[in-house]
Protein backbone atom coordinates (compact mmCIF):
# COMPACT_ATOMS: atom_id res chain seq x y z
CA UNK A 1 0.00 0.00 0.00
CA UNK A 2 2.96 2.33 0.29
CA UNK A 3 2.78 4.81 -2.57
CA UNK A 4 5.03 7.79 -1.76
CA UNK A 5 2.75 9.85 -3.98
CA UNK A 6 3.42 13.59 -3.99
CA UNK A 7 0.28 15.70 -4.14
CA UNK A 8 1.35 18.58 -6.33
CA UNK A 9 -1.68 20.69 -5.59
CA UNK A 10 -1.86 22.35 -2.17
CA UNK A 11 -3.97 20.93 0.64
CA UNK A 12 -5.60 23.19 3.20
CA UNK A 13 -4.01 22.92 6.64
CA UNK A 14 -7.48 23.02 8.18
CA UNK A 15 -8.24 19.75 6.33
CA UNK A 16 -5.20 17.91 7.70
CA UNK A 17 -5.86 15.61 10.64
CA UNK A 18 -3.29 14.93 13.38
CA UNK A 19 -2.19 11.47 14.49
CA UNK A 20 -1.06 12.70 17.92
CA UNK A 21 -2.63 14.70 20.71
CA UNK A 22 0.06 17.17 21.74
CA UNK A 23 2.90 19.38 20.55
CA UNK A 24 5.51 21.43 22.36
CA UNK A 25 4.48 25.05 21.90
CA UNK A 26 8.07 26.22 22.40
CA UNK A 27 8.92 24.06 19.40
CA UNK A 28 6.06 25.60 17.46
CA UNK A 29 7.23 29.10 18.31
CA UNK A 30 10.76 28.29 17.12
CA UNK A 31 9.37 27.17 13.78
CA UNK A 32 7.23 30.29 13.57
CA UNK A 33 10.39 32.39 13.93
CA UNK A 34 12.06 30.32 11.21
CA UNK A 35 9.12 30.91 8.88
CA UNK A 36 9.15 34.67 9.48
CA UNK A 37 12.70 34.77 8.10
CA UNK A 38 11.42 33.53 4.74
CA UNK A 39 10.22 36.01 2.14
CA UNK A 40 8.81 35.77 -1.35
CA UNK A 41 10.45 33.06 -3.43
CA UNK A 42 12.35 31.79 -0.38
CA UNK A 43 9.06 31.12 1.38
CA UNK A 44 7.79 29.10 -1.58
CA UNK A 45 11.05 27.18 -1.78
CA UNK A 46 10.80 26.41 1.93
CA UNK A 47 7.30 24.99 1.52
CA UNK A 48 8.43 22.98 -1.50
CA UNK A 49 11.23 21.40 0.53
CA UNK A 50 9.03 20.67 3.52
CA UNK A 51 6.16 18.64 2.13
CA UNK A 52 4.05 17.15 4.92
CA UNK A 53 4.07 13.32 5.00
CA UNK A 54 0.52 12.03 5.31
CA UNK A 55 -1.66 8.96 5.16
CA UNK A 56 -4.73 8.97 2.96
CA UNK A 57 -7.42 7.62 5.25
CA UNK A 58 -11.14 6.87 5.12
CA UNK A 59 -13.30 9.43 3.32
CA UNK A 60 -10.14 10.58 1.46
CA UNK A 61 -8.96 12.52 4.51
CA UNK A 62 -5.27 13.24 4.99
CA UNK A 63 -3.63 12.34 8.32
CA UNK A 64 -0.30 13.91 9.25
CA UNK A 65 2.52 11.47 9.97
CA UNK A 66 5.24 13.97 10.82
CA UNK A 67 5.89 17.72 11.01
CA UNK A 68 2.96 18.43 13.32
CA UNK A 69 4.98 21.28 14.85
CA UNK A 70 5.76 22.85 11.49
CA UNK A 71 2.18 22.49 10.32
CA UNK A 72 0.89 24.11 13.51
CA UNK A 73 3.44 26.92 13.15
CA UNK A 74 2.44 27.62 9.55
CA UNK A 75 -1.22 27.59 10.55
CA UNK A 76 -0.57 30.13 13.31
CA UNK A 77 1.36 32.27 10.83
CA UNK A 78 -1.65 32.42 8.54
CA UNK A 79 -0.46 29.96 5.89
CA UNK A 80 -3.57 28.26 4.54
CA UNK A 81 -2.15 25.52 2.32
CA UNK A 82 0.82 23.13 2.19
CA UNK A 83 2.08 20.41 -0.13
CA UNK A 84 1.74 16.84 1.11
CA UNK A 85 3.35 13.51 0.31
CA UNK A 86 1.15 10.42 0.65
CA UNK A 87 3.21 7.73 2.39
CA UNK A 88 0.43 5.15 2.28
CA UNK A 89 -3.08 5.04 0.82
CA UNK A 90 -5.40 3.49 3.40
CA UNK A 91 -8.55 5.14 2.09
CA UNK A 92 -10.22 1.79 1.39
CA UNK A 93 -10.18 0.83 5.09
CA UNK A 94 -12.92 1.36 7.62
CA UNK A 95 -12.18 3.92 10.32
CA UNK A 96 -11.55 1.18 12.90
CA UNK A 97 -9.22 -0.74 10.60
CA UNK A 98 -7.38 2.45 9.70
CA UNK A 99 -6.53 3.22 13.32
CA UNK A 100 -5.61 -0.43 13.98
CA UNK A 101 -3.07 -0.26 11.15
CA UNK A 102 -1.78 3.07 12.45
CA UNK A 103 -1.23 1.64 15.91
CA UNK A 104 0.57 -1.46 14.65
CA UNK A 105 2.79 0.60 12.32
CA UNK A 106 3.57 3.20 15.04
CA UNK A 107 1.85 5.85 12.93
CA UNK A 108 -0.10 7.33 15.82
CA UNK A 109 0.72 8.52 19.33
CA UNK A 110 -2.54 8.98 21.29
CA UNK A 111 -1.00 10.18 24.56
CA UNK A 112 -2.25 13.27 26.37
CA UNK A 113 -0.47 16.14 28.12
CA UNK A 114 0.09 13.93 31.18
CA UNK A 115 1.66 11.18 29.08
CA UNK A 116 -1.39 8.96 29.55
CA UNK A 117 -2.71 6.65 26.82
CA UNK A 118 -6.06 7.77 25.43
CA UNK A 119 -8.49 6.54 22.81
CA UNK A 120 -7.78 7.55 19.22
CA UNK A 121 -11.23 9.14 19.38
CA UNK A 122 -9.65 11.81 21.60
CA UNK A 123 -7.13 12.89 18.97
CA UNK A 124 -8.05 16.43 17.82
CA UNK A 125 -9.45 16.88 14.34
CA UNK A 126 -7.26 19.92 13.57
CA UNK A 127 -3.63 20.82 14.26
CA UNK A 128 -4.69 24.10 15.87
CA UNK A 129 -6.41 22.08 18.59
CA UNK A 130 -3.33 20.09 19.63
CA UNK A 131 -2.53 20.66 23.31
CA UNK A 132 0.77 21.89 24.70
CA UNK A 133 3.06 19.35 26.35
CA UNK A 134 6.02 21.28 27.83
CA UNK A 135 7.99 18.04 28.13
CA UNK A 136 7.90 17.67 24.34
CA UNK A 137 9.51 21.11 24.09
CA UNK A 138 12.06 20.07 26.70
CA UNK A 139 12.90 16.90 24.75
CA UNK A 140 13.32 18.91 21.55
CA UNK A 141 15.67 21.37 23.23
CA UNK A 142 17.55 18.49 24.85
CA UNK A 143 18.22 16.96 21.42
CA UNK A 144 19.43 20.28 20.02
CA UNK A 145 21.75 20.64 23.01
CA UNK A 146 23.33 17.27 22.19
CA UNK A 147 21.55 15.25 24.87
CA UNK A 148 20.61 12.55 22.39
CA UNK A 149 20.98 11.89 18.70
CA UNK A 150 18.22 12.23 16.13
CA UNK A 151 16.73 8.78 15.59
CA UNK A 152 14.36 7.20 13.09
CA UNK A 153 12.32 5.56 15.85
CA UNK A 154 8.74 6.86 15.50
CA UNK A 155 7.86 9.50 18.11
CA UNK A 156 11.34 9.18 19.64
CA UNK A 157 11.18 12.66 21.17
CA UNK A 158 7.92 11.76 22.90
CA UNK A 159 9.71 8.79 24.47
CA UNK A 160 12.32 11.19 25.82
CA UNK A 161 9.55 13.54 26.95
CA UNK A 162 7.98 10.72 28.95
CA UNK A 163 11.35 9.87 30.51
CA UNK A 164 11.83 13.50 31.58
CA UNK A 165 8.21 13.81 32.77
CA UNK A 166 8.91 11.30 35.52
CA UNK A 167 12.06 13.07 36.70
CA UNK A 168 11.55 16.84 36.43
CA UNK A 169 8.49 18.60 37.81
CA UNK A 170 6.14 20.33 35.38
CA UNK A 171 6.33 23.49 37.49
CA UNK A 172 10.10 23.59 37.02
CA UNK A 173 9.86 22.98 33.27
CA UNK A 174 7.35 25.81 32.87
CA UNK A 175 8.98 28.34 35.20
CA UNK A 176 12.68 27.51 34.74
CA UNK A 177 13.03 26.04 31.28
CA UNK A 178 16.76 26.67 30.81
CA UNK A 179 17.56 25.15 34.20
CA UNK A 180 15.39 22.18 33.23
CA UNK A 181 17.46 21.71 30.07
CA UNK A 182 20.63 21.54 32.19
CA UNK A 183 18.99 18.94 34.43
CA UNK A 184 17.75 17.03 31.38
CA UNK A 185 21.29 16.91 29.96
CA UNK A 186 22.50 15.33 33.17
CA UNK A 187 19.67 12.79 33.11
CA UNK A 188 20.27 11.99 29.43
CA UNK A 189 23.83 10.86 30.20
CA UNK A 190 22.72 8.47 32.91
CA UNK A 191 22.54 4.69 32.41
CA UNK A 192 18.81 4.77 33.21
CA UNK A 193 18.25 6.54 29.88
CA UNK A 194 20.14 3.88 27.93
CA UNK A 195 16.94 2.26 26.61
CA UNK A 196 15.90 5.42 24.80
CA UNK A 197 16.44 5.98 21.05
CA UNK A 198 19.48 8.10 20.26
CA UNK A 199 21.08 7.64 23.69
CA UNK A 200 24.68 8.85 23.47
CA UNK A 201 25.95 7.26 26.65
CA UNK A 202 27.62 8.78 29.70
CA UNK A 203 30.34 11.36 29.13
CA UNK A 204 33.59 10.30 30.73
CA UNK A 205 35.52 12.84 32.81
Amino acid sequence: MTTREPILHPVRISDLRPTQMTVGLREVEAKRRLWREKHGVHAQEFLGKHMIPVLKGPKERFYILDHHHLTRALDEEGVEEVLVNVVSDLSSLTRQSFWTVCEHRAWTHPYDTEGLRRSVDDIPKRVRDLKDDPYRSLAGELRRAGGFAKDVTPFSEFLWADFLRRRISRKRVVSAFEASVVKALDLARSPEASYLPGWCGPIED
